[in-house]
Parts: structure tokens; sequence; C-alpha cells
């Protein structure tokens, strides 16, 4: 269950021993909250999660550290709570992350219970304290508050000096002297910044070596579809001191050129050459081009980095832009476009948008959505060549006859592994280039991982099913898991996929991994822009797809998280009260 917090008129007492230090309001009454339930509450006039599990009370921030999503809107499995919004998830009882995106802690605290009998009045008080590790109160928002239960009536108090703050940074190590020990992480993504955080998290005092070819910091890059004016200073995930504070090296605008696993050494684009201990492989991958003529043709753009995105977003003010593909980043620019070009013309090779991954009923709906805000679709179509004046784009031919005037042209049909460099290694790679590992992250090679949009690796919850996936939260898990492995912590792969899409103003979650359903169960109507779809194979629900529909699909994701089976008929019955549908 989760829950609103209750009228604050109801509960309008005071803790006797509240401090000049603490904030204390009387949140609600004992019987307001079961075991396995949480709730929001007010301490003052800020919002705290209250949650009841295992028997006992905690309380936390209640915004969610990736986008501040409230987590009482969320899903409390166990002692977990997960996000509406993105899936992250954190412990109740400590605040810890325990599924990205998030990437810090929650205000968090270790309680106990202390039970009193007063002969008077035969009333036993429960009064439940906060205890902090001494680590924890210097990093911990909320340290110092505590829980007390006293007359049926549930207290929380907090300290007034962190009031404010909603992100904990877990506590991490640096560098150790005389610890002769290098991990050469090769990508500046997801995969290798988790990578580096969780070896200080697990105190590794060895040197960590970040080495990437762009000129940022690892950055967000899922918002760079989404907001493509974005300024690159406001998407860092971590600032430089950060780095410089736990030992992390970073090494920007350098590129690994080939890597001797015998010798352990890996040889950059400036003749440079680094030796290594272990080796996290997480360079991702690049935009595919069309491979027709005209390719060449200034404002011919394809998105990768903030620099490509703010181009895009100048060059197309009050142009007629066309856009190539109908995937996720496709569709996206088409949404963020609606209101800044003169047109938008949408060229895709498929029948439908997202056919092949969220499906056709759901691709009608987006199609029709962008549809209504004047999009225009020529599907079933590919483009033969790209013309232009005076060295510009000017039109776009089609394999169908038809030519489309185009001021910009956005090429968004896929990416390409970044994999030239492995060419001779003795690193194994697939068909397709991409670097196969095992469920420990770990190459054919002793010491070398690959992690990331790179990586074809086993998926736990499709029977370890090799696969491919580029999707954010599991390069930060992946991440994570190949850090632990590194460290000998052995740790197997076990994250759910979860992504989003955004699209006029409203997000679309999925999570699970659909690769061959055979149905769709439909909660909602598509029509009214508020659905939950199932995703059906051999009878099971195999992924789930929501648009207006929290905490759905985290509901769906925690479960395939624990392995227990959401069968067809239950995907099927009026009783969702398992999804925790706000």
């Amino acid at each position: 269950m989760s829950g609103t917090k209750p009228p604050r008129q109801e509960f309008s007492d005071s803790d006797p021993e509240d401090t000049s230090e603490e904030l204390t309001n009387v949140v609600c009454l004992e019987s307001d909250l079961k075991d396995g339930q949480m709730m929001e509450v007010e301490v003052g006039r800020h919002t705290v999660l209250l949650a009841r599990s295992e028997g006992k009370y905690s309380a936390m921030g209640n915004q969610c550290t990736h986008y501040g999503a409230p987590l009482s809107k969320g899903v409390i499995s166990g002692n977990t709570v997960r996000c509406p919004w993105h899936g992250a998830c954190f412990n109740v009882h400590t605040g810890d992350l325990e599924e990205y995106p998030g990437m810090d802690g929650l205000p968090c605290h270790k309680v106990q219970t202390i039970q009193t009998d007063r002969q008077t009045d035969r009333q036993t008080d429960r009064l439940i304290f906060v205890l902090w590790l001494h680590v924890v109160i210097l990093t911990c928002p909320f340290s110092l508050l505590k829980v007390k239960i006293q007359n049926s009536k549930v207290y929380v108090s907090i300290n007034k000096k962190t009031l404010r703050q909603q992100k904990r940074i877990k506590s991490m190590g640096a560098a150790v002297p005389g610890v002769d020990h290098t991990i050469l992480l090769l990508g500046g993504g997801a995969a290798s910044l988790i990578c580096a955080e969780v070896l200080r998290q697990e105190y590794f005092g060895g040197r960590i070596i970040m080495v990437t070819s762009d000129e940022l910091l690892p950055y967000d890059k899922t918002r760079l579809s989404k907001v493509m004016n974005v300024e690159s200073d406001t998407i860092l995930l971590r600032r430089m001191e950060f780095y410089q504070k736990y030992d992390i090296e970073v090494w920007l605008r350098k590129e690994a050129l080939s890597v001797d696993t015998d010798k352990k050494t890996v040889t950059f684009d400036d003749s440079s050459v680094q030796s290594y201990d272990q080796l996290l492989i997480s360079t991702g991958c690049r935009a595919k081009g069309l491979n027709v003529p005209g390719m060449k043709l200034d404002n011919v753009k394809m998105l990768e980095t903030p620099e490509d995105a703010r181009q895009i977003h100048a060059a197309c003010l009050g142009c007629n832009v066309v856009l190539v593909g109908t995937s996720f980043v496709g569709m996206e620019i088409a949404s963020y476009l609606i209101d800044k070009a003169s047109s938008i013309t949408v060229i895709g090779s498929s029948e439908l948008p997202y056919q092949n991954t969220l499906g056709r009923e759901i691709g009608r709906a987006t199609m029709m959505m962008l549809s209504e805000k004047n999009v225009k679709f020529h599907m079933n179509d590919i483009v033969t060549e790209i013309k232009g004046v005076d060295g510009k784009v000017k039109e776009v031919v089609l394999k169908s006859g038809k030519v489309i005037p185009a001021d910009v042209l956005i090429v968004g049909i896929g990416v390409k592994p970044n994999s030239e460099f492995l060419r001779g290694s003795k690193i194994q790679m697939d068909s397709r280039n991409f670097v196969t590992v095992d469920k420990y992250m770990r190459t054919n090679v002793p010491g070398v991982f690959c992690g990331g949009d790179l990586a074809t690796f086993p998926l736990a919850m499709a029977k370890n099913q090799l696969v491919n996936i580029g999707h954010w939260q599991m390069a930060q898990a992946h991440g994570r898991i190949a850090a632990l492995n590194m460290l000998d912590k052995q740790s197997e792969l076990s994250s759910v996929p979860f992504y989003w899409t955004v699209l006029l103003g409203t997000t679309i979650r999925y999570a699970g991994y659909g690769e061959g359903y055979t149905e769709i169960v439909l909660k909602g109507k598509l029509e009214d822009k508020k659905f939950l779809a199932f995703y059906i194979k051999d009878n099971e629900v195999i992924a789930a797809a929501g648009l207006n529909y929290d905490p759905g699909v985290s509901a769906v994701a925690e479960r395939l998280l624990t392995g227990k089976v959401i069968t067809k008929e239950e995907a099927e019955s009026d009783d969702l009260s398992w999804l925790q549908l706000s």
C-alpha cells in the first residue's frame, strides 16, 4: 500500500521532548499504517516517507534521488520501496540505493524499539529512536531523525539544520598509499561512473582511471532528446570536486586504439600507453548514419552529445525538419520540436513507430498523438538520396518516389558499437561486434570486464538469454556488478530492464523484456492516454508498458525481479490490487 498524508489538523499534538534543534510532529495514528505499508506524512511543512516493514517503523526523505518523484506513490515490497516514475529502489530501513537509475541514497537510519510498562495506567509506550553510525551522522540529510510511538500516536522528529537536503552520498574511501593496483575504465558513461563509485564505496584503495573521448565529465545522456537546448553543466552527474575527493582520475578527450591483454596495456590516440591490473570496457555505441548520397551535407544531424542537441535545437527553429527513424529517441525529438519547427516529417521503415518494441497498438496511439500536433508520417519507406543546394540539405528523396522539402535532416536509425579498437585482441565479440560477458560481467579474458551498451549479457528474468539492451539503468547495474566482482565479491546481474520515453509532456514507462511476446493484455484505453499493457509469452507476463497508470509498471518490475510469475489470467483479472495503484 502507498498512501497520502492524513489531514494535519487531526494530529496537532507536538512531542513534549522536542528541542530547538529538532522539529517534531504527530504524523498519524499507529492504526493508520499496517505492516508492509507506507504513507507520506508532514513534519512542519516538509514531506517524509513513513514506512512499516517487519514490525518496524522508519522515516526517510519522500523524494526519489533520481528526478524527485514522490516515493509514497510507488511500490513497497518487503524492505524495498520502488520509485513510481523510473524504478529506482531504496531500502526502507537504511535509505540505501538498491536499484538504479538513482545514484544517491535517501536520509537513512537504524531503529530500536524500547518497551516500558507503566503500572499506573497499564499502558505500554513504544519508543523508537534512530541510532546512527558516526559516518552517517556526517552525511545524512535527516541525521538524528527519530520515530516515536506514544499513546497510539506516531511522532517523527527531524533535524532542522539538514531539513532541506534530499540526497545522501554513500560513504566512500579514497586511494591508499602503497596499494599498487590499477583499475582502468574505458568509457565515460553510466557503467564506468558507477563502477568507480562502487569500488570506492567498497573501500578499494588502488588507482582508478576513467578514460573517455568525451569533452565532458559523465553526464545524464537520457536528457539529450528530451531537453535539447540543455546546458552541459546542468546534466553532469558529478562535479570535478567529487572525482578529486575520492581519487578517481578522469582523462577527457582520449580514445583507446588497442588493447593488449597479455601485457595488460591499452594504447591511446595520443600514443600513450597505460597498464592495468583489471579493465572495464564500456565505450558504448555511436549513432549510425544513412548510407546514401548527400549524407555529408550541412544540416544533416545526428544526436550523440549535448553540443549536438544544442545544434539541432538552434538549426530547427522555424524550419522544415525531416526526421528519419521511429525509435524512442526519434519520437522524443519529434515531440520536442513540435512548437519550434515550422514542419516536422517522420520517415519510418516499419508500418508504425515502436512496432518491434512496444507493439502495434501503442505505436498507433503514438502516431495519432503526434499527428494531432501536425507531425506528418511516411511509413514503410526509406531515404534513397539527400539533395542539397550550396552545400546544405534541401530535399529528401524516398524509395517511394516522394520528395520531402527539408532545411534540416535528423538521422536516428540506430547505433553501432565502439569496439573497433578490440579487433585483434583476445576479447570475444559476437557477430555484431558487441562484447560477450557472463552474469558477472566478465569477458572471456581474466581480469577484463565489459558493461553498458557495448555488452551482450545473460538476462536473468529471460532465463539467461543473451541480450543487448541499451538502457541507462542497465548500464549502471553493469557497472556495479563489474566492480563487486573485480573485488572478488561475487555478485550476479539480476536487474529487470526499466526505461521511459517522454512524448508531449507525458511519460511512457516500460519494464521487462518483451521480445517474442505473442499477445498484449490492455488495461485502460489508448485513446484516453491512460493505459497499462501486459506483454504475454507462454501465458506469462514478460514485460509491461504504461502511460498515466502509476505505479503499475514499477509493480510489474518488482514482481519480475522477485521471480514470482505473473500469469496471463492474473493480468486479465479485474483485481489489480497487487499493482498498488494510486
